[in-house]
């Protein structure tokens, strides 16, 4: 007699899918890494043959291994110049962080508050940063805090434009359900678009981060700030007038590498943010 056929078992053809699956999405995570790492390499690699073969001055372009020897031999001098960029980066951000959520909802939820500003901070985000740091620094006393504010406006506008577009963008059906349920202006606010905007705020974030830093460094050279309390911008400036190449090289890869880390560390939040529920973050499934 016949045994009627059985149904496969579908957490174990899941469970075999998985692990199937899991090798092939290590070896791409491992590629990510591996490739540009193997890429910096050979970069690095080519420059150091290339400056000891030629025999290229120090002063002219320095080999990495000098570049790191510098790095190391000064770092008392770098290390607190770059405190004080990413204080200043720092703080920037997070006032660009809450200044453009603010007024992004202020906007949003009042059309009138939109007609009188929006078109102005449109201006003052077309407007060179460097056209604007002299006034900034005439009018404020301090040229720390100067260089603060110059950060912050360059970073405000691309979070407030992107939580505008977030804020705006809430599928209208939900929105109409809300309103047949009689919710308040700010229950959907709180319930419906501010959830719906944050991939927004999100990809706000990552473009604000880098953009303070890069502001901070632009304001210091327009401000020329110098002493104890400058940034890694004035210590390039130095190495340059000094014609200390491999210092300024030096500064250089700090200041690389604190973008690297600050656009690393907003990815992360923003996976950290997402991962769960938006597709941005989520692997396909086929």
């Amino acid at each position: 007699m016949r045994q009627p056929a059985r149904e496969p078992d579908m957490e174990a053809v899941l469970d075999s899918a998985s692990s199937d699956e899991t090798p092939g999405l290590g070896r791409s995570r491992l590629l990510k890494v591996a490739v540009p790492a193997i890429m910096l390499g050979l970069t690095l690699l080519a420059w150091e043959v290339y400056v000891r073969v030629n025999a290229v001055p120090p002063y002219i372009l320095p080999a990495p291994s000098l570049v790191a020897q510098t790095l190391v031999k000064d770092w008392g001098t770098l290390y607190p110049a770059l405190l004080v960029t990413l204080r200043i980066t720092f703080s920037a951000l997070i006032l660009a962080l809450i200044g453009g959520t603010v007024l992004a909802v202020l906007l949003v939820q009042s059309k009138w508050v939109e007609l009188a500003l929006y078109p102005y901070a449109v201006i003052l985000q077309v407007t060179p940063i460097v056209a604007i740091a002299p006034l900034i620094l005439v009018y404020v006393s301090s040229t720390q805090a100067a260089i603060m504010i110059c950060a912050f406006l360059v970073a405000f506008f691309p979070i407030l434009s992107n939580m505008v577009q977030g804020l705006k963008s809430v599928d209208h059906n939900l929105l109409n359900l809300y309103d047949l349920y009689g919710a308040s202006r700010w229950q959907q606010l709180r319930l419906l678009k501010l959830p719906a905007a944050l991939p927004y705020f999100m990809t706000g974030l990552k473009i604000g981060g880098g953009l303070s830093l890069i502001a901070a460094v632009v304001a210091e050279f327009a401000a020329g700030s110098a002493g104890a309390g400058s940034g890694l911008a004035f210590r390039l400036l130095e190495a340059q007038y000094r014609l200390n190449i491999p210092r300024l090289f030096a500064a250089l890869v700090l200041l690389s590498a604190t973008g690297v880390a600050i656009f690393a560390l907003t990815s992360v939040v923003a996976w950290l943010s997402l991962r769960r529920w938006h597709e941005s973050a989520l692997a396909r499934e086929n």
